[in-house]
């Protein structure tokens, strides 16, 4: 049995936590005196009464919750926060958007894809900045998980909510008997990453505001700039190098962080075979992209601090551009497209399939050769000498499945609306693995592409943040069966 006003008040509950960091943008106008404080001030309170008007008439319902509430809190509350992110968009006259283009500026944000439409970002008022950057953050480790740290009042029913938010195959393990300790673990890993990348770039040269400007979008993995020119407006390999350390720290299972902080060892990190695999494939990448780059140009003096953040960055689904890659060869383009289909380790705040889940579909596909040659044989997969239970590869399997599925959709829609093969692969590619670069005629921004493409490309990046099946499971009709 569905519990709707339990549902009801919980995600008022989300929502009138969400009003207060709209305060924060509004802060930043007054210290900055750039005249964008009333806009946030009014969505404040838009908000807070939403949250309110959805809250107290239902405060009182408090029912445990099944998994299937689970997930529809989730998909209700990223769709209302989504919606109600779009307010200051919409309130604000510098920009002038329209109501997709705003919608779709809040979704990339808060799924942390970093697709954009709006150019002229050096001109636009810090408080608009800092509140595109936040968004980014809030939604990289996801405020659901905030809500179960730091709101008991959501009570019984907390691990549903995370294990229909946190990203990978494994949802069930803790770090903690308590799932509220869980959370708040993950939150105080992810915002003391986000400190000390902060006062790494403040260090590096940066201005305090682009620094944590920019510790919010590389620790969320979202790449959001506060420059049109994104990092390349420093031209600084410090920072390039301080960024690209970070990048890899987020795109670490978040719990392979508590394990080294809690040891006082760094060598859990080595030992995970997720990780190693991931470094590995980053330095495949970083190899091949400098070699491809010193034969098609060696005449040229490469800056290789910018093509390792470059590589990084899209393989790793964060989307910084310091590099024009459109002037690279179309080759490498694709080659670091494709890597973003794997994209971070499991927990951590990157898209992508996950690392983990393509290394169990490695194995499967050996096992299954294996098999063909010795059809009565039994292998078990071993994950970091553990066996790998059967119904997580069938669930990885079937999420690779779900996953081309969605994007074989996405991909003949978008080129139903009159758009090129290659742009339409580009489109989904960055929404679905919340890559957010733009490749060939859209290398800019995504200003020219039409609404209906907009919205796909929102669908798809609810898709990719909450992981195809969180969103794909609504659309059963075994979900809504008593």
């Amino acid at each position: 049995m569905m519990h709707w006003r339990s549902i009801i008040r919980i995600v008022g509950l989300l929502i009138t936590l969400l009003s207060v960091f709209m305060l924060i943008p509004a802060l930043v106008a007054l210290i900055y005196r750039d005249g964008a404080g009333t806009i946030f001030v009014r969505s404040f309170i838009a908000t807070l009464l939403l949250g309110c008007l959805l809250w107290i008439p239902n405060r009182h319902q408090c029912h445990e919750l099944n998994t299937r509430a689970g997930f529809l809190i989730v998909v209700l509350f990223w769709i209302v926060v989504g919606t109600i992110g779009a307010f200051p968009f919409i309130f604000d006259d510098h920009l002038n958007l329209n109501l997709t283009t705003a919608f779709f500026e809040s979704f990339s944000s808060l799924t942390t894809t970093g697709v954009t439409t709006i150019v002229g970002l050096d001109h636009l008022p810090k408080a608009l900045l800092i509140y595109r950057q936040l968004l980014q953050w809030l939604g990289g480790m996801g405020i659901i998980v905030l809500a179960v740290a730091i709101l008991p009042l959501l009570g019984v029913g907390g691990m549903q909510l995370y294990r229909a938010e946190i990203p990978g195959p494994q949802k069930d393990n803790k770090m903690r008997p308590r799932i509220a300790q869980t959370a708040k673990i993950l939150w105080s890993i992810y915002i003391l990453l986000t400190l000390l990348c902060a006062i790494s770039l403040w260090f590096a040269g940066m201005n305090i505001f682009d620094a944590i400007s920019h510790s919010f979008s590389t620790i969320s993995m979202g790449g959001f700039s506060t420059h049109d020119s994104s990092l390349a407006y420093f031209n600084s390999p410090t920072i390039n190098y301080i960024v690209t350390l970070f990048l890899i720290l987020s795109g670490c299972n978040f719990g392979l962080h508590f394990a080294a902080i809690s040891g006082f060892s760094i060598k859990v990190y080595w030992r995970d075979q997720e990780f190693r695999t991931f470094i590995f494939i980053l330095l495949i990448l970083i190899t091949i992209t400098i070699l491809t780059l010193y034969l098609h140009y060696p005449d040229n003096r490469l800056r290789i601090d910018s093509i390792i953040l470059q590589v990084v960055s899209m393989a790793a689904t964060v989307g910084f551009m310091v590099d024009d890659i459109n002037s690279w060869p179309a080759s490498l383009s694709i080659l670091l497209l494709s890597a973003s289909f794997i994209g971070g380790c499991a927990g951590s705040t990157g898209g992508g399939l996950k690392v983990v889940r393509v290394i169990i579909l490695f194995m499967q596909g050996s096992r299954e050769l294996k098999r063909l040659i010795h059809p009565n044989a039994i292998y078990t997969l071993k994950l970091n000498n553990r066996v790998v239970p059967e119904r997580i590869i069938e669930a990885v399997w079937g999420f690779f499945s779900a996953y081309a599925l969605v994007f074989l959709v996405s991909f003949f829609v978008i080129m139903a609306t009159g758009m090129e093969a290659a742009d339409s692969f580009y489109i989904v590619a960055s929404s679905l693995n919340n890559l957010g670069v733009g490749l060939n005629n859209l290398s800019n921004n995504f200003a020219s592409v039409s609404d209906i493409v907009k919205w796909i490309m929102v669908v798809d990046m609810l898709f990719g943040r909450l992981e195809i099946f969180t969103l794909l499971i609504l659309f059963t009709p075994t979900f809504w069966r008593s």
